[in-house]
């Protein structure tokens, strides 16, 4: 069964609009987990909510520091399947190791991943969802923990 790890984000919204800036914390933290698994040499699929965040996630990997890259892919793009990481809405093109959800939802095909990472953001709405998913997480038999977000430079 896979091991679901869920990040405590920080509150970061008091200086922009409620749940942006969760978000944006939770994108950066995600490049992050993105680049050290990476390192690691484990692969990634990142499932983001939206296209748009898909292609933020995208740009953000891009504008990293160059001992930092990440080869890397969008879903619809043709050689996503050769780059170790890849970014897309829906299920995987290939087999990945690790799933880092930032969707609203589990996705179907959680169980197809050894590891799942997963974030409870401060807003409070989306901090509701995070508790859904945790229980679902649960209810199909996964390891869970929870750990603080780790400080983002």
């Amino acid at each position: 069964m896979p091991q679901v790890t869920f990040y405590i984000l920080p509150d970061e919204t008091q200086n922009s609009a409620v749940g942006d800036a969760g978000q944006q914390v939770a994108a950066a933290l995600a490049c992050r987990l993105t680049t050290e698994r990476f390192r690691q040499n484990q692969t990634v699929f990142i499932l983001a909510q939206t296209q748009e965040q898909a292609e933020f996630l995208d740009e953000m990997l891009w504008q990293q520091d160059p001992h930092s890259f990440v080869p890397h892919g969008l879903s619809d793009e043709a050689t996503v399947t050769q780059a170790p990481v890849e970014i897309g809405t829906g299920a995987p093109k290939r087999h990945r190791q690790i799933l880092i959800n930032l969707a609203d939802t589990i996705p179907a095909f959680a169980n197809r991943f050894t590891q799942i990472i997963d974030f409870v953001p401060a807003d409070e709405s989306q901090k509701q969802q995070a508790r859904e998913r945790y229980k679902q997480y649960r209810a199909l038999g996964f390891t869970l923990e929870t750990v603080p977000a780790p400080t983002l430079p």
